[in-house]
């Protein structure tokens, strides 16, 4: 394994209070884990594509816990902006649930890959631009630090990949493992803003 990893969401120790800001660096550590995962082969390839899931997962979950009804609430057409980046998360989720069912050895993963990658740059883009400079502008420091201290909580505390057992069989078998990552980060996104799940 090499030194050259990119860190985990929350293992670099900064100390984060803007929600704008650990977002962005979070869309470069995205960036840097694709540029992994097409890079490695074998065993490291697995390991850099469950970090990206991870990321992805704990990332995306918490800009619908977070960032969204944020942004419903304070940014003019709000509704419409939400809306549009909820439906380029679910695109993502399932090309990520289908790429996190295959073998990162098979020939079509990688092409998939780049598709996913794509998308998810482009959805990025439209966060950066629609939402996060709108949000910085809505609101003080006070409420930027809040929203931060949800996502860092999500971050700190997220598994690394679902455990099998947590849930029952059948419910996990049902939502797949990218989903139950993702329900249990929103439990812990709610419970750091002081919401029940």
């Amino acid at each position: 394994m090499s030194e050259l990893h990119t860190p985990q969401a929350g293992d670099d120790g900064a100390k984060d209070t803007d929600v704008v800001a650990l977002l962005m660096r979070q869309h470069g550590d995205i960036r840097n884990l694709f540029d992994e995962v097409e890079a490695a082969t074998g065993d490291e390839r697995r390991d850099a594509f469950r970090r990206l899931v991870r990321l992805l997962a704990v990332h995306e979950t918490a800009e619908e816990e977070v960032v969204h009804p944020f942004a419903r609430r304070a940014l003019p057409g709000g509704e419409d902006v939400v809306r549009d980046r909820l439906a380029e998360e679910r695109a993502a989720k399932e090309a990520l649930a289908a790429l996190d069912e295959m073998d990162t050895d098979d020939p079509e993963f990688l092409p998939r890959l780049a598709r996913l990658r794509t998308d998810v740059q482009e959805h990025a883009r439209a966060e950066e631009r629609y939402e996060f400079t709108h949000i910085r502008r809505s609101t003080d420091v006070t409420n930027l630090a809040a929203m931060a201290k949800a996502v860092k909580a999500a971050e700190a505390m997220a598994p690394t990949h679902p455990h099998p057992g947590v849930e029952s069989g059948a419910k996990n078998l049902a939502l797949g493992p990218v989903a139950a990552l993702m329900d249990r980060t929103k439990d812990l996104v709610r419970k750091a803003m002081g919401k029940d799940g």
